[in-house]
C-alpha cells in the first residue's frame, strides 16, 4: 500500500516506522490542502483520526457525516484518501464562483496567441482567462468589439462568439483556428456591413433620430423627426427621382422635397414632437404617431390621446373603426382609428 500511496499521493508521507501517522498535502482541482491522518496500531480505518488545515475544515463544513461514513467503510488508507478527494471536489465545485483551473498549456497558448495578434487588440479579459473582448477597426475608422467565451478544452472545443451586429455573426472554427483568425473573420463580417453603416451614420449625423435614442451597431432601423406636410402625394409623384447612385438620405430629400431637422439646426424646444393633448413625448412606450393633415398645423398626437379627445367631443362621429372630428389646434377635420381594446 505504501508504494501505491507514494504513486497516487506523493506529497503524503509516513512520519514513523510503524506507519501509523501520515502527513502532507492532498491536491484537488489545483488546490493544495494540508492533512494529517493518525491510525491505530492495527491500522484499522474505523479508529483513524483526520486532522486538516482550517481552509479544509471550512470547506468541509456540512460534509462531516459523509467523511465519517467514508472513513468507516474504507478498507485502507489509500481508499480513504481517494474518497476524501471525491468529497473535496464536490465541496469545491459547490462554492459560489468556484471554477476549476485549466492546465498550464491552456494559459501559455492563450498568451502566445495574444502576442501574435497584438495586446493592443485586447479590450478586456476576466480573472479566469475565459472571457475576452477584442476590438477591431474597419476601413471607415469605426470601432467594433467581439466577445469570445473560451471553453475548458480550448482550442479543441469551439468558443462562443458575440458582437453588436444587425445580422448574425459568422465565425468558422476549426482545430487550427486561433484568436488571430477569429479577429480576421470578424473584420470580414464588419466590412460587409460598411455601406449599410455609412447610410445610418449619415442619418444619425444629419437628422434628428427619435428612436432608438442611443443607437448601437446592432440597430438596423431609425425613426426620425420630419416637418409634417402632405408628403404622401410628393412621395407618389417623385418616386421616379430615386437615384441608386445617391445616398438614402439624399434620395429622401429629393423625393420628398424637404430638409430634415438635424441635431445642429433644431432644439427640442423649437421643433415640437410632443403630443398636443398630453404634452409629453412618451406615453409609456408610445411616441406621437398621429398628426394633423393640415400643413399649416401639423401637430402630432399619441393615437390613444387623439382617440379619447375626439370620442369626447359632441360633434364627433364614428364609422366602423374610424372616429371623425376636429383637430384640437386648428379645428380642421381629423380622423383616427379606434384604439385596440376600446369598444
Amino acid at each position: 500500500m505504501s508504494c501505491l500511496l507514494m504513486r497516487e499521493s506523493p506529497m503524503i508521507i509516513a512520519l514513523n516506522k510503524e506507519k501509523t501517522v501520515y502527513d502532507g498535502f492532498i491536491t484537488v482541482l489545483e488546490k493544495d490542502f494540508r492533512i494529517r491522518i493518525s491510525l491505530p496500531p492495527d491500522h484499522q480505518m474505523k479508529q483513524a483520526k483526520l486532522h486538516c488545515c482550517w481552509q479544509m475544515k471550512r470547506l468541509l463544513h456540512g460534509y462531516q457525516h459523509i467523511l465519517k461514513q467514508r472513513l468507516q467503510h474504507s478498507t485502507n488508507l489509500m481508499a480513504f484518501i481517494l474518497e476524501l478527494r471525491t468529497v473535496l471536489e464536490v465541496a469545491l465545485k459547490s462554492q459560489p464562483g468556484c471554477q476549476s483551473f485549466s492546465p498550464p498549456q491552456y494559459y501559455s497558448q492563450l498568451i502566445t496567441e495574444m502576442e501574435i495578434l497584438g495586446w493592443d487588440k485586447l479590450l478586456f479579459i476576466d480573472a479566469e482567462f475565459r472571457t475576452l473582448k477584442m476590438k477591431a477597426e474597419d476601413s471607415a475608422g469605426r470601432q467594433h468589439a467581439i466577445t469570445i467565451k473560451l471553453k475548458s478544452k480550448y482550442p479543441a472545443e469551439a468558443p462562443e462568439f458575440s458582437a453588436d451586429l444587425p445580422v448574425p455573426l459568422i465565425i468558422t472554427w476549426t482545430s487550427q483556428s486561433t484568436l488571430a483568425s477569429v479577429h480576421s473573420q470578424f473584420l470580414i463580417n464588419v466590412e460587409a456591413l460598411s455601406e449599410f453603416w455609412s447610410v445610418l451614420d449619415e442619418i444619425d449625423e444629419q437628422t434628428w433620430v427619435l428612436e432608438p435614442e442611443k443607437p448601437t451597431k446592432a440597430d438596423s432601423t431609425r425613426r426620425i423627426a420630419i416637418v409634417v406636410t402632405p408628403l404622401r402625394n410628393k412621395l407618389n409623384a417623385n418616386m421616379h427621382l430615386w437615384n441608386p447612385d445617391c445616398s438614402v438620405l439624399q434620395n429622401m430629400k429629393d423625393v420628398l422635397e424637404i430638409e430634415f431637422p438635424s441635431p445642429t439646426t433644431h432644439e427640442k424646444s423649437s421643433f415640437s414632437v410632443e403630443c398636443g393633448i398630453c404634452y409629453s413625448y412618451r406615453l409609456e412606450s408610445d411616441i406621437p404617431d398621429q398628426v394633423c393633415n393640415d400643413p399649416r398645423c401639423g401637430q402630432p398626437f399619441h393615437q390613444v390621446c387623439l382617440y379619447e379627445w375626439l370620442r369626447g367631443l359632441p360633434t364627433s362621429r364614428q364609422s366602423f373603426n374610424i372616429v371623425f372630428g376636429e383637430c384640437p389646434y386648428c379645428s380642421k377635420p381629423i380622423t383616427v382609428k379606434m384604439v385596440t381594446g376600446n369598444a
